[in-house]
C-alpha cells in the first residue's frame, strides 16, 4: 500500500486541479487513490483501523488528529473517494458521508443547533424529516415553525426574527412542490440562518443549491447515486468550516459511519449517474404527458409540465423535471389500492430513484406517521400516488400504467 495521505479532513481541493473536466468525467475519475497495485476499480478497503510502526508513531497520530488514517468511523479511504468524487460533482468545499439519507439529515441539524435556537422549515417533506423537526429537536429546545414552501410572504414572516437554520425539500416528497432557493436563501441569510437543502429529488446533476445560495446540502444516497437498490447511504456537503466546526464532532462521536463496501458501491453508481438521469427524465416526462391524459386520474403533477404552477420557477432552478411524477387516482385510496394492486412491471416500493419504476402509496407508507391533518397540508391525499420513474422502455411502462388504471 501506498503511505497515508497526509491531508485533514476531506476538503475536495482536487476540483480546483482538474478545472478542464467536465460532469460526466469527474463522475468516472475524480477522487481516485489508487494503491501500489496501480488497480483499475476504486480499492476496498474492508478494515476497520490501522496499524503503526512504532507507540510513538501511534502517538503521533493522535496528537495530530486528522493527518493519519487511525480509524474507519473518522476516516476511511474508499469512503473518502466517495466524498472526493461526490463533492467534486457539487461544487462544495467539503463532504462527509453517512451510514443512511436521514443520518445526513440528522447530523447536518442537530451539530449546529442547541437548546433556545429556532428552525423555520417548509411543510412539505419526507415524514421523517417532518418527524425529526416536530418531535425530535423539541426534546432538546429547539423551536421549528413550518411554513408552506411555495410562498415567500410565509418565509419572509417567519424569518423577519433571528433565526439558526432554515431546512427545506425541492422538489418536495412526495407532491413536488418547490421552493425559491436564491430568495429564500437571502431571506435566512438576512436572519442569520444557515439554509441547509435536502436535494434528493433533484439529484446533484439536475439542480445545484450551493450555486444558488444554500450553505449545506444533504442526500440520500442510496436513491439516484446508487439508483440499483444496492445499499444505504448519506452524504452533507458544504463549505470546509461547517465540517470542521460543526459537522465532524457530531459525526464523529455518535458513529453513523458509511460502510467503505457501500462507499465502493456508492462510487460505482455515480460513474453511471449521468446516464441514468438522463433517460430516467426524460421518460418521466413522457410518462407524466400520458398519466395526465388518462381516464382515472384526476391530476398528474411533474415540473417540467405546463399545468405545475410552479413551472417557471422549476426551469430557472433545474436542468430538467427528474424522474419523479406524481398522479392523483380518482376514488381515494380503495382505487388507488387496486390500481397499485393492478400494477405487473411496475413495482410497490418505499424506495425511489432507482434504475426499476416503483410506486409508492405515501398516506399509507413513506407518510403515514403525520397526522391526517398534516398530510393534507402536504397535498398528500388518500388517492395520491407517487411514481418514480426508472429506465425501462416507457412504452412498456405506459402499457402497465394504462391497464393497472382500468382496473
Amino acid at each position: 500500500m501506498t503511505d497515508q495521505p497526509t491531508h485533514d479532513t476531506p476538503a475536495c481541493t482536487a476540483s480546483a486541479e482538474i478545472p478542464e473536466w467536465s460532469e460526466a468525467t469527474q463522475l468516472v475519475q475524480g477522487g481516485v487513490q489508487r494503491s501500489g497495485f496501480d488497480e483499475t476499480c476504486e480499492a476496498l478497503y474492508m478494515t476497520s483501523g490501522y496499524v503503526y510502526n512504532s507507540a510513538e508513531e501511534a502517538e503521533a497520530a493522535f496528537q495530530t488528529d486528522g493527518l493519519r488514517f487511525v480509524y474507519s468511523r473518522f476516516r476511511n479511504p474508499t469512503v473518502e473517494m466517495f466524498e472526493t468524487r461526490l463533492c467534486q460533482l457539487e461544487g462544495a468545499e467539503a463532504c462527509r458521508a453517512t451510514a443512511s439519507g436521514m443520518a445526513a439529515v440528522w447530523a447536518a441539524l442537530i451539530a449546529q443547533l442547541q437548546a433556545g435556537d429556532r428552525v423555520v422549515a417548509s411543510r412539505a417533506l419526507f415524514g421523517s424529516c417532518t418527524v425529526i423537526l416536530n418531535q425530535l429537536l423539541p426534546r432538546f429546545g429547539i423551536e421549528t415553525v413550518f411554513v408552506d414552501g411555495a410562498d415567500l410572504e410565509q418565509w419572509a414572516t417567519a424569518l423577519a426574527q433571528p433565526t439558526k437554520a432554515v431546512f427545506l425539500e425541492t422538489p418536495s416528497n412526495p407532491g413536488l412542490e418547490l421552493v425559491d432557493l436564491a430568495a429564500v436563501s437571502e431571506l435566512a441569510h438576512k436572519a442569520g440562518a444557515c439554509v441547509v437543502v435536502d436535494n434528493v429529488f433533484a439529484s446533484p446533476l439536475l439542480q445545484k443549491p450551493l450555486e444558488l445560495g444554500a450553505d449545506v446540502v444533504v442526500y440520500s444516497a442510496t436513491k439516484h447515486i446508487d439508483g440499483q437498490g444496492r445499499c444505504l447511504g448519506g452524504a452533507v456537503l458544504g463549505s470546509q468550516q461547517f465540517v470542521t466546526d460543526h459537522l465532524t464532532q457530531i459525526l464523529r462521536h455518535t458513529g453513523p459511519a458509511l460502510s467503505p463496501f457501500n462507499a465502493w458501491l456508492l462510487l460505482k453508481g455515480l460513474e453511471t449517474l449521468p446516464l441514468r438521469i438522463e433517460r430516467q427524465s426524460a421518460s418521466a416526462a413522457r410518462i407524466a404527458d400520458f398519466l395526465a391524459a388518462e381516464h382515472g386520474v384526476s391530476q398528474t403533477r411533474y415540473p417540467f409540465r405546463a399545468d405545475h404552477p410552479q413551472e417557471a420557477l422549476a426551469r430557472k432552478q433545474m436542468r430538467s423535471g427528474g424522474s419523479m411524477v406524481t398522479l392523483e387516482v380518482e376514488g381515494g385510496k380503495d382505487r388507488a389500492f387496486r390500481f397499485l394492486n393492478a400494477l405487473k412491471l411496475i413495482r410497490i416500493s418505499n424506495n425511489l430513484g432507482d434504475s426499476k419504476s416503483l410506486a409508492t402509496h405515501p398516506s399509507t407508507t413513506t407518510h403515514q406517521r403525520l397526522t391526517p391533518e398534516e398530510q393534507l397540508a402536504q397535498g398528500i391525499t388518500p388517492g395520491l400516488v407517487r411514481l418514480s420513474v426508472g429506465l425501462e422502455d416507457p412504452a412498456d411502462l405506459e402499457a402497465d400504467l394504462k391497464q393497472a388504471l382500468a382496473a
